[in-house]
């Protein structure tokens, strides 16, 4: 005897309860067992689960084609069916990852006619189309298209069309049939579309597909984008009013640069903050980027702009001690090197806020003395600092040492390490006495390599010798 189950149809009316005997041969196949069953009651075969699943349902989910089949030869109104998620049989067979019975169950709705249960949507608003597509079964997808290119206009409560996943899953076979159809959707989540997914948008923000194509370097999709409308190469971001110009420049992506000024030569090359492209370049130390502007004579205003604060890119190059990027901006003949920012602060006197431990530290401040002898004076007293600066750390180090390891560590580790850091900010020739020229250094002009391998050299007899002491340390331990 079965056991008592409910559930309701449409309209709310009640469902016949599926037999057990009935859901059990529909899980395991068993068509001699149902077609039994049905002649005995041919109405048995419309009962369902609590879930709203006909025995087609159930055994659409495990794939059992011959069971299938053989219960539409019964009764081909069950094609219709819709369970407690909206789901036809035909939606279920794909959800349940059944493709070659989808493609079964297609043929059937197809020949009969009943377009409604190709098209039905589940509770989330997806169509069969959508989840072929999301599930990756690209055959099936395709022939889902062919045989009801209507599926293509569904939009699901994401407002997510079936054009923009296939986009999305960079399924192009799938995305350009899409396209061939007139009317077919192309929205997609959260105020994107499929331009957007095209270029590997995955971020809920306002960009449009222009910047998304400079960000991420899609260079043949800009082109066309400009080419269909060359004034899309003036948008700016919604939200911040970035400039495409500096998308490229985030990513140090010069061919997007190139294309974009060769549609629109006077292109928008700073936000709203007065942050240009130069100065983006250059804090994500795209070198080659730097260069690209600088080689360009219709971008040289942007060598010596101040953003918010005052800062120019050759401000921002010397905080980060980019030895690479700030000989190539003093290269320039139009760089200004007093160029002050809101606090009065040239180029030079951000080396106060950079980091003095590293050996291109002094290789900057070397190329700024070069370009600007004037400057000899701060640069010295910058020197003086950043040298008792990296004495005082040497110290604590060594010490630290003698406490690892013997109080004998430090009357050679101090001089030692004293000497190491000292060379690094040793000016080559020492600083000038004579009237005029007080604290310049004598050979400010010249820039010697040989200061960065003595400190190099020292650091190694330094180490060196920590090293071998710890080493007799262990062997007169053991």
């Amino acid at each position: 005897m079965a056991a008592s189950m409910s559930s309701t149809d449409s309209t709310g009316g009640a469902k016949p309860q599926i037999d057990l005997r009935l859901l059990e041969a529909a899980r395991k196949g068993d068509s001699i067992s149902m077609m039994e069953l049905a002649a005995q009651n041919p109405s048995i075969l419309l009962g369902t689960t609590p879930q709203g699943n006909t025995c087609l349902h159930i055994s659409s989910m495990h794939g059992h084609e011959t069971f299938c089949n053989d219960v539409l030869r019964l009764n081909q109104s069950l094609l219709n069916a819709t369970n407690s998620n909206g789901e036809a049989p035909l939606l279920t067979s794909v959800t349940s990852g059944r493709a070659l019975l989808a493609s079964a169950l297609l043929g059937h709705c197809h020949h009969l006619g009943l377009r409604e249960a190709i098209l039905k949507k589940d509770k989330d608003g997806c169509n069969v189309l959508h989840h072929a597509i999301r599930s990756g079964h690209k055959d099936l997808a395709l022939e889902l298209i062919a045989t009801e290119p209507t599926l293509s206009q569904g939009v699901n409560n994401c407002d997510e069309s079936p054009m923009f996943i296939a986009a999305m899953r960079d399924f192009t076979d799938v995305f350009r049939k899409l396209l061939e159809i007139v009317g077919s959707a192309h929205v997609g989540s959260c105020g994107n579309n499929v331009l957007c997914a095209t270029v590997r948008n995955g971020n809920p923000d306002n960009n449009t597909p222009m910047h998304l194509a400079a960000l991420w370097g899609k260079t043949d999709v800009l082109r066309v984008l400009l080419q269909h409308d060359w004034s899309l190469g003036y948008a700016v971001s919604s939200d911040d009013g970035i400039p495409l110009f500096n998308y490229a420049a985030r990513r140090g992506h010069v061919g997007v640069a190139r294309e974009l000024l060769d549609h629109c030569p006077d292109a928008p090359c700073c936000d709203s903050t007065g942050w240009t492209g130069l100065h983006t370049a250059v804090v994500g130390g795209h070198a080659e980027f730097v260069a690209f502007i600088l080689e360009s004579p219709h971008l040289r205003k942007l060598i010596n702009m101040r953003d918010c604060d005052g800062d120019t890119a050759l401000h921002i190059a010397v905080q980060n001690c980019d030895t690479k990027i700030v000989a190539a901006l003093l290269s320039h003949r139009d760089i200004d090197v007093t160029v002050e920012n809101n606090v009065a602060n040239s180029a030079e006197w951000e080396l106060d806020t950079a980091d003095a431990k590293t050996l291109n530290w002094n290789e900057v401040s070397m190329l700024l003395l070069q370009a600007d002898p004037h400057n000899a004076a701060s640069i010295y007293n910058l020197h003086k600092e950043a040298k008792q600066e990296l004495i005082d750390s040497s110290r604590k180090d060594a010490k630290s040492l003698t406490q690892t390891y013997t109080s004998n560590t430090s009357l050679v580790a101090i001089p030692i390490a004293t000497i190491t850091f000292s060379a690094a900010f040793t000016l080559p020739g020492g600083y000038s006495n004579d009237a005029g020229n007080e604290g310049r250094p004598v050979m400010a002009k010249k820039i010697h390599i040989s200061i960065i391998l003595d400190c190099r050299h020292l650091s190694n007899v330094f180490l060196t010798f920590c090293r071998l002491h710890l080493h007799h340390s262990k062997v007169g331990g053991s």
